[in-house]
């Protein structure tokens, strides 16, 4: 019996995402490009991803873009098809694919509590266009960013060096702890995991606690972070106190969502 030909519209109907810089159909699992200008992340094809790895971190285009399906199909202010490069700092960045936990440094229910979360999960991420440290917790508005004491911070940067090494813009220090007597964990994982999680809580959530599936949802979200997470080496060692991913300034609570 001869093969089924597939017809245009069923090959559309397969695609269900695209590159948002060359309108290319992508899979369900894809990589993810940060727009340092929007604070938004853009979903994208393998090749426009690995134009991005080495970028710089702040602002501008630095890198060529992949051929484009049309001028309207890239974002704003990227590279067009055939432009030459432009020089300066990197406004696109992409999100790398790094898990990592260093067991051999817990961190204590008193270091927790310095941090004065409300909830049991959080994550927090250095802006480079803000030049701070950020802190956010998933809930029923999406990512919501919470008060960050600057002091507190430096101090678990400096007993657990993990902390400092999280790229700027692209990945993000989770930490989490199941009861106010527990340890806490603690993980580099990319910043579009903790979107997708705050995306998920804005959608489950029920009530004051969460609901059932909500927490479900924690617990599956984490499990897969601690499945994927490799230890740090050894001889991972204190960055310079002037890192400035060490630092953070107060700031105020917000809803910090993003599209």
């Amino acid at each position: 019996m001869p093969e089924r030909q597939a017809t245009p519209d069923s090959q559309a109907a397969q695609v269900e995402e695209r590159c948002e810089f060359c309108a290319t159909g992508i899979p369900a699992t894809h990589g993810h490009v940060a727009d340092l200008e929007k604070s938004s992340l853009a979903c994208a094809c393998r090749a426009c991803y690995l134009l991005f790895t080495q970028a710089a971190p702040g602002r501008g285009d630095d890198l060529p873009q992949a051929p484009a399906a049309s001028a309207s199909a890239a974002p704003q202010g990227a590279p067009r098809q055939g432009a030459a490069p432009r020089r300066g700092p990197a406004r696109y960045r992409s999100v790398p694919d790094r898990y990592q936990r260093d067991s051999s440094r817990p961190m204590s229910a008193a270091e927790w509590d310095e941090l004065q979360i409300p909830v049991g999960l959080a994550f927090f991420l250095y802006s480079s266009e803000r030049g701070a440290v950020a802190g956010f917790y998933p809930s029923p508005a999406g990512a919501t960013e919470c008060t960050l004491d600057l002091a507190a911070w430096e101090r678990l940067a400096a007993a657990h060096p993990l902390l400092a090494t999280a790229e700027p813009d692209v990945e993000a220090v989770l930490l989490c702890r199941e009861g106010r007597a527990a340890e806490a964990e603690y993980f580099i994982v990319p910043i579009d995991v903790c979107y997708e999680l705050a995306g998920r809580m804005r959608m489950l959530w029920k009530g004051f606690d969460g609901g059932s599936e909500a927490r479900a949802s924690i617990e599956e979200f984490l499990a897969g972070v601690r499945k994927r997470a490799r230890e740090a080496p050894a001889s991972l060692g204190e960055r310079s106190p002037a890192d400035p991913r060490s630092t953070a300034g107060p700031v105020s609570q917000q809803d910090a969502g993003r599209g």
